[in-house]
């Protein structure tokens, strides 16, 4: 049976665009059914109860919207609409810009600096946003970066990669990369402990960081890495082109925020062939690397209900079995990006709680 989904850009939150596509009437093609009475459920069923109520506000206003697919013309449109601005910051910490040396000749990367103080050495962060390797920016989420940098007594810098598909892999962890590099080579200025050190990325910036630990650990100087990174925080990253192209996923994870057809779009315009292709460029995709010893320290967040569940315990489950200690939190009836969506709810609670007391234990410091 042909497949259609209905769509509609609900809002732009912490660099993760929130779509909501919604399987039309009777598509099966890619359903792993769950049947109560020879009825499948409703894919809401689930959801966390907290956030059904406005999950289904936001489908009955895609019903009326006819069949279409994710293309270039729908990423245009998101772009030139999607965005509201930079967002109101916090009075402090400090943000400040930056333009950043691109590596071999690329770009400037423009980055933003969050909590800069030249006295004593505090850890940082390096922060990626979210977008499917095809939108956001790195001022979406400053706001929040200012409470996290306030909160663990941190430098923040958040990168503005460039974006697929006008720039494929390796364009956006190369200017990660440069971004993660400049750090650590102005420590003195920005205030830096070079021994304290992390990458944190949401949803494709979780992807995004992923490549950038596996970058830095087989970049070296004289026998050890350019830049040590302490621990790698991936917040439902985005690890795998095959999941919805060649890994067939059940009909209820990935039904609200980000599903099937906007991974496949969003892994085929960074590779520059088809999601789950055969064949794809070394190093970009985190799923697909044989060897994952010698990471650092991991912590994995994912919802129960996300596209990327079964990928992000696989990971996590292949960095234990490499000897990386790793953390994984599964938080049941959460879906992509819903601590955005619904920030103070118990369950988005739990998740920045458990985001927190990660970064409490990577740079052993104390409530600020």
């Amino acid at each position: 049976m042909k497949r259609c989904f209905r769509e509609k850009v609900v809002h732009v939150l912490a660099g993760l665009v929130v779509l909501n596509l919604f399987a039309c009437a009777g598509v099966t093609e890619l359903d792993v059914s769950l049947v109560d009475d020879g009825i499948k459920k409703d894919p809401i069923e689930f959801v966390a109860p907290e956030f059904r109520p406005s999950l289904s506000a936001q489908r009955k206003m895609v019903d009326a919207m006819g069949p279409r697919g994710f293309d270039n013309e729908m990423l245009a449109n998101i772009r030139q609409t999607g965005g509201s601005g930079r967002p109101v910051l916090l009075d402090e910490p400090k943000v400040t810009e930056h333009l950043v040396t691109g590596i071999n000749g690329a770009p400037d990367v423009p980055v933003f600096i969050v909590g800069e103080k030249a006295d004593s050495p505090r850890p940082a962060i390096l922060y990626i946003h979210g977008g499917g390797y095809i939108l956001g920016d790195a001022t979406t989420d400053l706001q929040r970066l200012q409470s996290i940098s306030q909160k663990h007594d941190a430098v923040i810098v958040s990168v503005e990669y460039r974006l697929a598909p006008e720039t494929p892999f390796p364009g956006p962890v190369e200017d990660s990369y440069a971004a993660l590099k400049w750090m650590a080579d102005n420590a003195d200025q920005l205030g830096i402990d070079t021994s304290r050190i992390a990458v944190m990325g949401e949803s494709a910036g979780g992807g995004l960081a992923a490549m950038l630990t596996l970058m830095a650990r087989d970049r070296t100087e004289v026998d050890r890495a350019e830049v040590d990174i302490v621990q790698q925080i991936l917040i439902y990253p985005m690890l795998d082109d095959r999941t919805g192209s060649t890994k067939v996923m059940p009909y209820w994870m990935g039904a609200y925020s980000w599903n099937d057809v906007a991974n496949r779009f969003g892994w085929s315009s960074l590779l520059g062939v088809p999601a789950g292709s055969k064949q794809v460029p070394a190093g970009s995709v985190p799923a697909r690397e044989k060897d994952l010893r010698g990471l650092p320290p991991t912590f994995i967040a994912v919802g129960a209900v996300d596209l990327f569940v079964n990928e992000d315990i696989d990971y996590a489950q292949r960095l234990l079995a490499s000897g990386v200690p790793t953390e994984l939190i599964v938080l049941p009836g959460g879906y992509h990006g819903f601590q955005v969506s619904n920030p103070k709810t118990v369950l988005a609670n739990r998740f920045h709680d458990a985001v927190d007391a990660a970064l409490k234990r990577t740079f052993k410091v104390e409530d600020i």
